[in-house]
């Protein structure tokens, strides 16, 4: 994308041949004489854990309910009120086999 530097529009390219690009609003034309193109690579932010990291697991129950990932018997759980107050809890679970550790959420 290139903007015009006069009234900062998006420039268009020109329907016929596509040898220029034209602003809308003003009388701006940028004319192409070599193929363009740049490229502009985003960092990525890091991504909190929502849950608390891995400090949030520590003083929590377990119950009896099948992982989906490796069909254990037991997985860790806690409620958390993420909606409004009128919505029910969501549970959060986490598989209880070291090997697995997958966390999955209900409700």
């Amino acid at each position: 994308m290139l903007f015009c530097p006069s009234c900062s529009n998006l420039l268009l390219v020109e329907n016929e041949g596509g040898q220029d690009f034209f602003c809308q609003t003003c009388p701006y034309v940028y004319h192409i004489t070599k193929p363009h193109t740049t490229r502009k690579l985003l960092q990525r932010k890091e991504v909190d854990d929502v849950l608390g990291g891995a400090d949030a697991w520590k003083n929590v129950d377990s119950t009896e309910v099948s992982c989906p990932k490796c069909e254990h018997e037991r997985a860790y759980f806690m409620q958390i009120q993420i909606r409004s107050a009128d919505e029910p809890m969501s549970i959060f679970f986490k598989c209880c086999n070291e090997n697995c550790q997958h966390q999955w959420r209900e409700g």
